[in-house]
């Protein structure tokens, strides 16, 4: 059972998977991809995941783990140099 929590994680590994960056559909699209079961066993969090996520990468972009929406492009999120390690 995944928390929201759990999304920061999830979020990362999607944009690695991506080469580093990508739009927010394509985050998403990996996520259900790979964790679809886990998201449908979550609880409520099954229904409020695809929002849930856009707090994810707000978070990591407080950690410095994404870079700032100004320094991406509309719509993409971007690991920052460090690869999100």
């Amino acid at each position: 059972m995944l928390t929201k929590k759990d999304l920061l994680p999830l979020v990362t590994e999607a944009l690695q998977a991506n080469g580093g960056s990508a739009r927010i559909p394509i985050v998403c699209k990996y996520v259900w991809e790979h964790y679809e079961d886990e998201l449908r066993k979550s609880g409520d969090l099954f229904y409020t995941w695809q929002s849930d996520i856009r707090w994810a990468a707000n978070s990591l972009r407080r950690k410095r783990l994404l870079k700032s929406a100004r320094q991406s492009r509309p719509g993409i999120w971007e690991l920052n140099g460090n690869g999100g390690h």
